[in-house]
């Protein structure tokens, strides 16, 4: 796997912030309560998975000053709403 590159990282980053929404938005109408946690759960996993991204050296992260903490919110609260 090739290295991210900076423009990659800020859009990751930036495109994390849909996760965060989706975390926080209440549940649809049309959404069974199964399907509201499915959602919720995808998405903290999501969040979970792209704070867990690693330069090709497996050991460095891929990320620097960015600020997380919206997205460390909506994981504790997303993990509320199904565990």
């Amino acid at each position: 796997m090739a290295e991210f590159t900076t423009d990659e990282i800020a859009t990751i980053f930036k495109n994390a912030g849909d996760s965060v929404t989706a975390i926080n938005q209440a549940k649809d109408s049309y959404e069974t309560d199964d399907e509201y946690k499915a959602r919720v759960k995808r998405n903290v996993e999501h969040l979970e998975t792209i704070k867990a991204y690693k330069k090709e050296d497996d050991t460095t992260s891929i990320w620097t000053s960015e600020d997380f903490t919206a997205i460390n919110a909506a994981i504790t609260s997303g993990k509320s709403k199904y565990e």
